[in-house]
Parts: C-alpha cells; structure tokens; sequence
C-alpha cells in the first residue's frame, strides 16, 4: 500500500479473549500484511497494556494509554459540554494530540477507527481515507435500555441514544465507508442516517475455526451431569439479564424433567446479580476462567438466552465452531448466517428455551448431528481470512494498485 495505517482502537486489541478484542486482533493483523499500522489505543489497566505486547510488536508504532476517567467523572463532563457518556468516558487530551503528531509526521494514507468513541480523534481536516468501524449501532442499544427502564436512568439512556445517534450520522457522514458487523446493523444505520448503500455496509465477524476446534485436546472441568453453559463477559448488562432470567425461569422448568442438569455461567467480572446466581440449585458461576474453550468442550448443551443484542454474537460462533448445539434466542440468533433448526436452535422465552435444552440433553444423536453442521457451517463461512478478504478494498489499496 502507498502509505500507512492508523489504527485507533478503544481497547487494546489483545488478548483476543473477547468479542470486540477479537474483531478488532484480526483487523490488525491482517492490515498489518497489507501496510505498516500504527495503533492508538486504550487499555483498562497496566496488565491489558502488558499483555499486548505479542501483537504491538507487529506494529509499526504503538501508543497505547490508560483509561483513567471514571463513569462518574465522564457523566459529569459530559452534563456540562452537552456530549454522550460513551465518548467522554474515552476522552483524553493527550491521545488527540499523539494523533495529530502521527499524522504530521507520518504518510497516513488510512484511518480506520475502531469502535464509534474513537472518531472524536479524527480531526475534521485529516486528509487520510477514514474508515469507521461502527461495529453495532451503539444508539440503538441504549435506546434499548430507556425502553426497558423508567425513572432517572431511563432519562440518562434516552440523552445517551439521542446524542449518540446524532454523533454517529455525523461521523458516517465524514467516513468514506462506515462498517458493521452484520447486514441487520448495516440497514438499520442507513435508515436513521439516510446514507446510501455503498458508504454503509456489513464486514461480518469471523471465528478462528482452528483455536475453536473440538479436537483441540482442551483440559474439561471435572463436574458430572449434562452441562448447559453460557460464556460472556459478567459485567456487561445484556449478559447479566440473560443469565438471570435464564437461571431464574429457565432452569427450574429444565431441571423438573432433568434433575442432574446443571447451568454454569463462565465469565469474567460477574456482577453481585450474577454471583448470587450461584446460590440457586442447579447453578454454578465460575468467574473468569484460564480457557473458556474446555468449558464448552464439556457442555451438552451451549445457551445464549438474550433479551437484547446487537451484531453478531461471539459466544455462538465460537460454541458453533466447537461443534455445540446452542439454544439461541431469536435477539442472539440475528445476523448469524444458518439453518435455524439444524445448524442452530432459536428458542423464544423460558418455556420454548428449556423445551429445546431438554431434548438436546436427552438427544445425544440429534446434538451431535446439530454440532457438526454447525461446525462446517462455521468452516465454510465465517473463517476470518474469508471474512476479511475486502480488506484492501476497504482501506484503498485496491484503488492504489490500479493507479501503480
């Protein structure tokens, strides 16, 4: 490519151990075949920046700081300038002006930001290409949330989808291409920022179908009885419904017919909701794991029981590629590319959902059969070279080599 690639992130792409980590790990590597990256990024804390250092060492230049402002902090900030949460909570002066070094001093020919809270650092007058990588449509998930809520908070996320829908149409309108990770995201962007087509589309996530493979030889936990899990980062509301509706009204119906079934939670930062969640019979939360790929190894059963999600969801296409039957709810299902029925079960609301569990769980045949097709599903469609292959496109390297 006749240039180079900045890359601005709002978490440190690395460890690869969570489903925005894991986009945005591809994304770089496969940038990083295409033309030298330098990658601008947070980090929660100084082990992520330490643990980064296997993939920083493939950039050209990395600057990676703490985010140090607090939810509390960035509300009051943004209160008093009028701006969403989203981006306050990632504002710092001192990113922005190693930007503004990096793209005077280097021949930046494309920007590509990662997550919408990163456009704030594209200067309005950046000459370069500049790709935004919405991943979701953030607003909308919020909204979500005000729909969901009443009182003080419902206020707080109403503002917060309100002005995040409008920083998000203005920063499509900016980008040469804006990016989701399905086509459902991709359409719904287009209605509420009335852009065309070609400057809106759908990159769809990949899994790495050789980390995920069930003949991995992975280390299985020692618990006895059919398992039926759920993997997720415990902190992040959306998997904190799930799994306490899925606990609380699910399970008890699954375990009349299946008393030796037990429901084990595995992810990291479990909230005080989930972590009573381990009281309840038949329950078990493990907090964060060393590998979660033993864990669906050993289950009979993988669930991702969502009342609300946007995109893709990773914890099913990794289950998939571990050659799992999963039990998806139709919100966990959307935008995922297979056969509902044989490639993938989609159960909506407790009753269908432990109705679906149970017969899987007794259905030895029928789960395997289910995860083996969902396994080539996975092989033939969503492997990330694949789903990375318009890469150069997207950046303009073709354009670059029709021009040499």
């Amino acid at each position: 490519m006749m240039g180079e690639i900045l890359f601005l992130a709002h978490r440190v792409p690395y460890p690869p151990d969570r489903g925005d980590k894991m986009r945005s790990y591809h994304l770089v590597r496969a940038l990083a075949a295409l033309a030298p990256v330098h990658l601008v990024a947070f980090a929660e804390d100084e082990a992520e920046r330490a643990e980064a250092a296997p993939l920083l060492a493939q950039c050209a230049s990395h600057h990676v700081v703490l985010r140090r402002r607090s939810q509390v902090a960035a509300g009051l900030h943004a209160l008093a300038t009028r701006r969403p949460v989203s981006l306050c909570v990632f504002g710092d002066t001192g990113l922005s002006a190693h930007v503004r070094t990096l793209l005077a001093e280097r021949p930046i020919a494309a920007i590509f930001g990662y997550s919408g809270q990163m456009a704030q650092y594209v200067p309005p007058d950046a000459a370069p290409r500049f790709i935004m990588d919405f991943v979701d449509v953030d607003s909308a998930k919020f909204a979500g949330y005000a729909a969901g809520q009443w009182g003080p908070m419902a206020w707080v996320h109403r503002r917060e989808a309100w002005l995040l829908a409008r920083f998000e149409a203005k920063t499509a309108r900016r980008a040469a291409l804006s990016l989701f990770v399905s086509e459902v995201e991709a359409t719904l962007f287009r209605a509420r920022a009335g852009l065309p087509a070609e400057r809106v589309v759908a990159l769809e996530n990949g899994i790495d179908v050789e980390r995920y493979d069930p003949a991995g030889g992975h280390v299985l936990p020692d618990l006895a009885g059919p398992l039926i899990v759920f993997t997720g980062q415990m902190d992040y509301r959306p998997n904190v419904e799930a799994v306490v509706r899925f606990a609380r009204d699910t399970m008890p119906m699954v375990r009349a017919r299946r008393p030796d079934a037990r429901f084990v939670i595995v992810g990291r930062r479990p909230d005080a909701a989930v972590r009573r969640l381990d009281e309840l019979p038949g329950v078990i939360v493990t907090g964060e794991v060393p590998d979660v790929r033993g864990w669906i190894a050993a289950a009979a059963v993988v669930v991702a029981p969502l009342g609300m999600a946007r995109g893709v969801q990773n914890k099913v296409l990794e289950a998939m590629a571990m050659a799992k039957a999963v039990v998806a709810s139709p919100a966990a299902a959307e935008g995922i590319a297979a056969s509902a029925g044989a490639e993938l079960i989609v159960a909506d609301g407790s009753a269908a959902e432990a109705e679906a569990v149970v017969a899987l769980i007794n259905d030895r045949a029928l789960a395997l059969e289910i995860g083996a097709a969902a396994r080539a599903r996975m092989i033939a469609r969503y492997g990330w070279p694949a789903r990375l292959a318009r890469l150069p496109e997207i950046v303009g390297l073709a354009a670059d080599r029709a021009a040499a």
